[in-house]
């Protein structure tokens, strides 16, 4: 499944997606955002991978906040956020 979202700044998020046995999997986040450092966006992946499929926009974008504060180190999400990436999620599974 694929889904993508346009964020008022004009950035773009996709995402693509399994669902297997109700659950996200093979979670992949690509865009043309920009992200410091590059290695947070396995964390934001994971952070979605396993979620319940009928996860709401909120639930999604709160496991990727809370993962990302998890990370060690400061993370710098530039023209995106997990709102963003929580929408895009929801376009794919609609």
């Amino acid at each position: 499944m694929h889904g993508e979202y346009k964020t008022p700044g004009g950035k773009l998020v996709q995402i693509d997606l399994d669902v297997v046995e109700g659950h996200l999997r093979n979670v992949r986040v690509t865009g043309d955002f920009f992200l410091e450092p590059p290695e947070a966006l396995d964390v934001i992946a994971g952070a979605l991978e396993g979620a319940p499929a009928d996860a709401s926009e909120e639930e999604l974008a709160h496991r990727i906040a809370r993962a990302l504060a998890g990370f060690p180190g400061r993370v710098e999400l530039l023209g995106f956020s997990p709102e963003a990436v929580a929408r895009a999620a929801r376009r794919a599974l609609s």
